[in-house]
């Protein structure tokens, strides 16, 4: 999706905002109706019989008549796909949404005239009971869009993102292989031996962030103080939000166009940032340190990096089994645990190979790929299998 900033004037954002509330509200009804459905009852309101409830209630409700009706049954037909996703497997189960957080609705039945160019930098976009609303035009707009979501962040800022299938980046045709390492010291780790760290806040920002999260615990719930507070840290993550995002488009840019074939961990990032508290009867251990690591991995920005690759690179990305990658030496093949001997270095016990040990992972999941693998005699990754070293060191 295309994204880009929505410059709405104060009145315009008093009706976005009634606009989230209605889908919000009609979210949280459809998550209710489907939360009383127990084994053995009957099935469930699906899409049409709520399109049809909303119909009564708009003619009975005036403040939801006042309404868009399109935006409203959007909201119905986003939770319908979410349900479809949960079943499927592909996602969690849908929940109640909050007022301040991820504030959206969605527009569909786009027309090309409904969104328009009127200098170099302002756009202008025609939404539902509110007319036309300007946006920066930071990028041409691409053609042939049928939808868009406006969408406000906890920081106040507006988006408006297109719905557009991109256009992927041609492979170079070189035949170049490319092995990705993901950390969290590093961002991401090249088989060619470059280093990537995605962005963060500055010092200076986050001795800022400590003195407001300080602030904002000693402010009374619900007080005019705290919402001030909780604006300016939301400013401060947006921020740092941006920041790790254009990150990721550059690297992901970059790699698509250098190298045909780019070769990444198999990393189940949601299972690995999950919470270790655990419950009443069982509380987790390590809860603080687990919570550190997950900040850690989602600042590094695992998943968002894999996943514009797959966009950008369609069928040239290779996900690979992660087991021994960082204990594997890949020179000789020999996988000791003791090899790594801290976070930056590794060297091979076996043959004395010394690496960054993030470009030894990386190479490693290049020999995954099965270019350099059949090279060194066929050796399988996710297997620990200790031989003699090879008298010639292999190069990446």
């Amino acid at each position: 999706m295309s994204r880009y900033r929505l410059q709405p004037t104060p009145a315009q954002e008093r009706v976005l905002l009634e606009h989230c509330g209605h889908a919000r509200f009609v979210w949280n009804l459809a998550v209710e109706q489907h939360s009383h459905w127990r084994p053995g009852r009957g099935s469930v309101p699906r899409y049409l019989e709520q399109c049809r409830q909303l119909t009564e209630a708009r003619a009975e409700f005036e403040w939801l008549r006042a309404g868009s009706q399109m935006v409203q049954q959007q909201a119905l037909r986003d939770f319908a796909q979410a349900m479809s996703d949960f079943f499927n497997g592909t996602h969690r189960r849908p929940t109640w949404r909050k007022r301040g957080r991820r504030e959206s609705f969605r527009v569909v039945a786009v027309k090309p005239a409904d969104v328009r160019r009127i200098s170099r930098h302002v756009g202008e976009l025609k939404v539902p009971k509110v007319g036309w609303v300007r946006f920066r035009w930071s990028r041409a707009v691409p053609e042939g869009v049928k939808s868009y979501r406006v969408n406000q962040d906890q920081a106040g800022r507006w988006h408006v993102a297109f719905a557009a299938i991109p256009e992927p980046i041609p492979a170079p045709g070189r035949g170049e292989v490319v092995g990705v390492d993901r950390g969290v010291a590093v961002s991401a780790a090249l088989s060619t031996g470059a280093l990537f760290c995605a962005p963060t806040l500055r010092d200076t920002e986050k001795t800022r962030l400590l003195r407001l999260l300080r602030k904002l615990a000693r402010a009374k719930r619900g007080s005019n103080r705290r919402g001030k507070v909780k604006v300016a840290i939301a400013k401060l993550k947006a921020r740092e939000t941006d920041r790790r995002k254009d990150w990721v488009e550059k690297t992901s840019t970059d790699l698509a166009r250098r190298f045909d074939v780019i070769a990444v961990e198999d990393l189940k990032t949601g299972n690995m940032t999950r919470s270790a508290k655990g419950t009443l009867a069982k509380p987790g251990r390590n809860v603080r340190q687990k919570a550190g690591l997950n900040r850690g991995i989602l600042a590094a920005g695992w998943g968002q990096l894999v996943e514009r690759l797959e966009h950008k690179a369609p069928g040239r990305v290779v996900k690979v089994n992660p087991a021994y990658t960082s204990q594997r030496c890949s020179a000789c093949g020999i996988v000791e645990a003791k090899s790594r001997e801290s976070q930056a270095d590794f060297r091979c016990r076996s043959c004395g190979y010394a690496c960054n040990a993030d470009v030894n992972a990386a190479k490693n999941i290049k020999h995954a790929a099965g270019h350099a693998v059949s090279a060194r005699g066929g050796l399988p990754l996710g297997e620990p299998a200790n031989r003699e070293p090879q008298p010639v060191l292999l190069s990446a």
